[in-house]
């Protein structure tokens, strides 16, 4: 009888393997509803708008939080329209004595720019134990001490919560938050140069802060701004210095958009920031979605904000859009998901084998799963796999509004400065290192070489020969072709250093590439870029250190050669073109222009570019600015220009409305799962293989029989 017991609980224990829940990352509990799964690498660091700037950060807060404007999310060129806003603010200029001027007046001439913002009423914020009252009107949790927080951990933890209506407080607030001196904003210095009073706002803020205890509650309302003022309860105007026809774009980033005072004295109370309840950690919006959960090591939550005041889905868009089926959802309700969960992922590889699963609704590329995944047609263009297509899976591409590029410091006697020889040193280092090898080798043909600091979709991009870098490439059959290096040695015996030696001394030219650890730092792809400079004879020196250090030998112009890359915070050429202004220089000015570039006739260029509007009537005039700017660039060469990196993400066949995107990043709300035909292949693709376990079961029977019957003669013979 032992012997069929065994064998029944065996046999239970196989059944009992026979569901494909055991395989299922998910809880029972999930099946079914409208979520969708996505997972992320790096944990987020700061998910208040104050702080906030990284990639990481704004896939969480770019969901929650409405500054006044977006992008549409279809339209390409990228186009601003109202998010909480009425209408898109139109700039009124003044000169010095508060008299207006017209739209078309000289940037000279202007001495405030002055956006007006008007808010539409009945917009309400998530549900939030900040806002809950009490019968008197006052904060029920507004005078909180440590012990009233012993059986808090999480924000769900309060039981009572409530909402209000946004109004242009909130945002004026938020804006005076870039000021202070505890949250260190990384735009608080650009901005303090463009908002007026921003920067005295700082001294001032600066100044109470070392009176009052470390964690003591800076009321924000107790200072003025004299640069962005109330008009009434639901407007709200912000005066510039100057010209800055890019600052609308900023209306569209979580920097500008609203914290509701009551909120930061709620977070300011003591003991919240122990527990990590602080609106770094539990931000709060009036977006569709709000953060429910935040285990950034583990598991973030996105869930419906009950109190969305609704949006519909566009109805218009590029002209492939239809075809793409990005346009069945016109005028339907915003949003589509009910949740979104992010799971972290900190190896690519079981990324990659839960998304073949169905367990995460979209994908990116890693170079491990690519030829796995896409291949190079019959033209040279990406396909997807057989593989892929059998599953019904998307490719989406875009090349991204990026740039990566090797920098020179034009304050080194080597490799700087605007003299013959040394332009053509950097000129011949730009034929010799092959971008075009580069993004073969390493990036799986993801990327298209630089010609210069534009990204394509950039106003001022240039494709074909009218885009190609005449220093580098020749235009040979209608296409942009590399010069040999015979030309690049040419250029560097002219600059003095034939061979690679010193014309006089004939001392070896040995440079050195200053990097941070990892990145660039890699092994493999540092030696590509060692046998790069053998070419030209010359020897590269590479010198790793961490970020921190890195940026303090940026800054002290105490490198020569170094690897930086950009990505656009808005969809404009000076956010790319700025990064080589003189007034940028890293050194003389902590700018952002680490090169430390200086060109007279550049700099001229720009100043009259950045001021000038690329969809007005002057748009032709700022094309040909550009145009001349960018050629000063390529003659001078103070950047190896690398590469505009190439995006490439799958989606499921359930996954709807995903389109790629740069700058445009509360793309959510716009995604449609269709969870029955998920749920349907999920199943057809994770059925367990159970031949083997029943292989097992019988081997491990006809092992066991033997035995069993040996036993049982034993035992019938005993008894005899």
């Amino acid at each position: 009888m032992w012997f069929v017991r065994i064998v029944c609980l065996f046999l239970l224990l196989l059944i009992s393997a026979c569901g494909s829940e055991q395989n299922d990352p998910y809880p029972v509990r999930e099946r079914g509803l409208n979520i969708l799964y996505s997972a992320f690498t790096e944990r987020p660091k700061h998910l208040d708008p104050a702080q906030s700037y990284t990639e990481d950060e704004i896939t969480f807060t770019a969901q929650i939080y409405e500054p006044p404007l977006q992008y549409h999310y279809l339209k390409r060129p990228y186009t601003l329209i109202p998010a909480t806003s009425a209408s898109v603010p139109i700039a009124r200029y003044t000169d010095a004595q508060g008299r207006d001027l017209p739209a078309d007046a000289a940037p000279e001439q202007i001495a405030y720019s002055i956006y007006e913002v008007r808010i539409r009423p009945g917009i309400r914020y998530q549900p939030h134990p900040a806002f809950a009252l009490d019968v008197d009107g006052q904060p029920v949790y507004g005078a909180l001490k440590r012990d009233h927080l012993r059986d808090i951990e999480t924000i769900a933890d309060f039981p009572s919560v409530s909402t209000r209506e946004l109004v242009a407080d909130d945002y004026i607030y938020q804006i005076k938050r870039l000021a202070h001196p505890r949250l260190h904003s990384p735009i608080f210095g650009m901005m303090a140069e463009r908002i007026v009073g921003l920067r005295e706002l700082g001294k001032a803020l600066h100044e109470e802060a070392n009176r009052l205890p470390a964690t003591a509650w800076l009321d924000l309302d107790r200072f003025a701004l004299p640069g962005v003022t109330r008009l009434d309860r639901y407007s709200y105007r912000i005066t510039l210095r100057g010209k800055y026809p890019q600052f609308v774009y900023w209306l569209a980033m979580p920097f500008f958009a609203p914290v509701p005072r009551e909120v930061d004295r709620f977070y300011a109370q003591p003991g919240m920031a122990e527990k990590n309840l602080t609106l770094d950690w539990y931000p709060v919006g009036t977006g569709p979605f709000m953060l429910t959960e935040n285990n950034p090591n583990s598991r973030m939550v996105l869930e419906r904000n009950p109190n969305f005041h609704g949006e519909t889905y566009p109805c218009d868009g590029e002209a492939t859009d239809h075809a793409a089926g990005l346009l069945a959802d016109c005028g339907k309700p915003l949003p589509f998901i009910e949740r979104a969960v992010f799971s972290r992922e900190k190896e690519s590889i079981p990324y990659w084998n839960k998304f073949l699963q169905g367990y995460y609704d979209a994908s990116s590329i890693s170079s491990d799963s690519f030829d796995q995944a896409v291949r190079l047609g019959v033209g040279g263009d990406i396909e997807l796999s057989d593989e892929m297509r059998g599953k019904g899976i998307r490719l989406l591409t875009s090349v991204r509004a990026s740039i990566f590029y090797l920098g020179f410091n034009m304050l080194d006697p080597i490799v700087g400065g605007l003299s013959e020889q040394t332009t053509k040193l950097r000129q011949a280092l730009s034929i010799a290192i092959d971008q075009e090898e580069f993004i073969s080798i390493f990036m799986n043909g993801r990327g298209i070489a630089a010609s210069s600091p534009l990204p394509p979709g950039i106003f001022g991009y240039l494709d074909g020969e009218a885009g190609s870098n005449p220093v580098v490439y020749d235009w040979v059959d209608g296409q942009a072709r590399r010069k040999p290096l015979s030309t690049a040695r040419k250029l560097l015996a002219e600059a003095g250093w034939p061979n690679g030696r010193h014309v006089a001394t004939g001392e070896p030219l040995v440079l050195n590439l200053d990097t941070t650890t990892g990145g660039m730092g890699d092994k493999s792809r540092l030696d590509w870029l060692t046998r790069q400079f053998a070419k030209l004879d010359l020897q590269l020196v590479v010198r790793s250190t961490d970020f921190n250090r890195f940026q303090d030998k940026v800054r002290k112009g105490a490198v020569q050669l170094y690897y930086l890359g950009w990505n656009a915070d808005y969809p404009d050429p000076e956010n790319f073109l700025f990064l080589l202004a003189g007034a940028e220089g890293k050194v003389v000015r902590g700018g952002e222009n680490a090169s430390n570039y200086v060109n007279p006739e550049y700099d001229r260029l720009f100043e009259q570019m950045k001021n000038m509007e690329s969809d007005g009537p002057r748009a032709a005039e700022r094309l040909r600015i550009i145009r001349q700017a960018v050629a000063v660039l390529q003659h001078d060469a103070p950047w190896i220009y690398g590469f505009h990196p190439k995006s490439y993400t799958l989606g499921h066949a359930w996954l709807h409305n995903r389109k790629p995107t740069d700058v445009g990043n509360n793309i959510l709300k716009y995604q449609r799962i269709d969870g029955g035909e998920r749920a349907r292949l999920r199943q057809a693709w994770n059925r367990p293989v159970l031949w083997p376990l029943f292989a097992v079961a019988l081997l491990g029977v006809g092992l066991l029989m033997p035995a069993a019957l040996a036993y049982r003669r034993r035992e019938r013979g005993t008894a005899r």
